[in-house]
């Protein structure tokens, strides 16, 4: 239990454009520009009567886009056109591109619409990173 004295930190709130490959722990308010359900699946094992549902979603604010993969029940959450608080947010890397991430750490809010326009024309899930091994 936390003690008396001790208070919760705000939250730094940072754009889009200062995500980088690997961070972790962003939160940052973003509209969704576009969703698209890209696999739906029963699970196989047939305990749960819940489907695999994942969903590549066009997120974004004023400084730039980046693709949300939002899975299961964040896909309702992301619809086309409004505005959400992705809280805990993580970086994962897919073919050498960003992906930004909620995983069981993370969570979506959906707030009230944002008043700025999207910078659609910088998109960072379309800049290619290569791993490249430092040998010391």
């Amino acid at each position: 239990m936390a003690s008396p004295n001790t208070s919760l930190r705000k939250p730094t709130f940072v754009k889009v454009d200062q995500l980088r490959p690997g961070t972790s722990g962003h939160t940052l308010t973003v509209k969704v520009v576009s969703a698209k359900l890209v696999l739906q699946k029963a699970r196989p094992d047939g305990t749960q009567a819940r489907s695999v549902r994942i969903s590549e979603c066009i997120v974004g604010d004023d400084t730039g886009v980046i693709v949300f993969t939002a899975r299961n029940d964040q896909v309702d959450l992301l619809k086309e056109g409004s505005t959400v608080i992705l809280r805990n947010a993580k970086i994962d890397m897919f073919r050498g591109s960003m992906r930004l991430a909620i995983d069981k750490w993370g969570r979506i809010e959906v707030t009230e619409s944002g008043n700025f326009a999207v910078k659609e024309d910088n998109n960072l899930s379309l800049v290619e990173y290569e791993l490249i091994n430092v040998v010391e």
